[in-house]
């Protein structure tokens, strides 16, 4: 056939057919995609998004990319538990035991303890809170606070305190009473023949009574009694009421031989006002009132028994003062000292003249003889003083004005 012959027609019309069918299923593929279900698209796309059309019209088929049906869900693979790791044995017998985090245990009382009663209002149940704390070391004193809150001693109808108080002291022996009492007093008062008024003379002549009468309960029972006085309040009118109170608490309580604790300048300023914040026991300043400015807060209530902490300590005594120690011979320190000292003692004589490092004694022969009388002779026996070198600084010398010069006369 010649070079330059031309193919015939046939031939060059059957790869025609082959392209539109190629192009045929690739439209046709292209449509079952869109028509598949969204979750087989995508698990579609997931596995041929590496692979092109060309890939996937030439042949070139992988086993593992193979789609799968929908309905068909392949078995999850089981993950292996871990075996439990071995627990760790511990011998109870060599082991020290686990330290846990515990609170100090409180100190333990002594049977013989002493007992601090106090008794009162609501100002009192703060008051045994505060001693409670302050003695809270002391394992020879406890302190039992039985106040009422809303008592007094002009409600007797409420709360009869003469009554009760007997009872107290026979059920605990305290060695001490407390009392901080008053400040619901300032009502009207119920007595055999009238109602007297706050603040009238009848009132207060039966209140000192009460007052008197109160305190000889305890004084009477050879009891130390302590009544502890009203603090300042926020109102003008029960700050100028707790005044004249204190003064006859006070005068009252000392007539029978008690002791009144003044608690006045712990909550005032120096101007002598009420304070909500002041100073602590530890001179830190907090809050010692409540928002009623009435109430004591807790730092109030340890501070209002720093005042009756004081003289409670001096009538109770060291069993009040743990940290105070006896020295007798049962406990004295070891000195290293012999049993017989008098064997390991050499006497010495006072008249012995090698004491000083001479032959003879202070005194013995007279001073040498002096020819000239020393400066301390001349200024004790005749007052007078050697004169001081020019130039030294006690030289108080005037200096000697030189005489003018004799001019010559031509």
């Amino acid at each position: 056939m010649p070079a330059d012959a031309e193919l015939p027609m046939t031939k060059k019309t059957d790869r025609t057919p082959i392209r539109w069918l190629v192009l045929a299923l690739a439209a046709a593929s292209l449509c079952l995609g869109a028509l598949a279900p969204a979750h087989v698209a995508e698990a579609q796309e997931q596995r041929y998004q590496r692979r092109s059309i060309l890939d996937f019209f030439l042949g070139r088929r992988y086993l593992d990319d193979a789609p799968q049906a929908p309905d068909v869900q392949q078995p999850r693979r089981q993950q292996r538990k871990r075996p439990p790791a071995p627990k760790a044995v511990v011998n109870t017998r060599t082991a020290p035991p686990l330290r846990t985090v515990e609170e100090e245990p409180a100190v333990q009382k002594l049977g013989d303890a002493r007992t601090i009663l106090i008794v009162g209002d609501f100002l009192a149940s703060g008051l045994g809170d505060g001693l409670t704390a302050a003695f809270e070391t002391s394992p020879g004193v406890v302190v039992e606070a039985r106040g009422n809150v809303s008592s007094g001693l002009v409600r007797d109808d409420y709360y009869d305190w003469p009554e009760q108080l007997p009872k107290m002291i026979d059920e605990l022996k305290p060695a001490m009473v407390v009392v901080m009492i008053g400040a619901n007093d300032r009502q009207q008062m119920v007595t055999d023949t009238a109602k007297e008024k706050f603040r009238t003379d009848g009132w207060f002549t039966e209140y000192r009574r009460r007052v008197l009468s109160f305190g000889k309960e305890v004084t009477g029972r050879k009891i130390p009694l302590l009544w502890v006085g009203l603090p300042a309040f926020e109102s003008d009118s029960m700050t100028a009421d707790a005044v004249q109170m204190n003064q006859l608490y006070r005068n009252q309580v000392e007539s029978i031989g008690g002791e009144f604790v003044d608690i006045w300048d712990g909550f005032v300023d120096e101007n002598g006002n009420f304070i909500v914040t002041g100073s602590d026991v530890n001179g830190q300043q907090v809050r010692l009132r409540t928002s009623d400015g009435i109430n004591l807060t807790q730092a109030g209530r340890r501070k209002l028994a720093f005042y009756v902490e004081k003289p409670a300590r001096r009538l109770l005594g060291t069993q009040a003062s743990p940290d105070l120690v006896r020295l007798d011979s049962s406990n004295l320190p070891g000195l290293g000292l012999p049993d017989n000292p008098v064997e390991h003692t050499v006497p010495i004589s006072l008249s012995d003249p090698n004491l000083d490092g001479g032959a003879e004694l202070l005194g013995a022969r007279p001073p040498p003889m002096a020819l000239t009388r020393s400066p301390r002779d001349l200024l004790v026996e005749q007052g007078e003083m050697t004169p001081a070198p020019p130039g030294r600084v006690d030289d108080y010398r005037l200096p000697v004005a030189k005489a003018p010069a004799e001019v010559s006369v031509k």
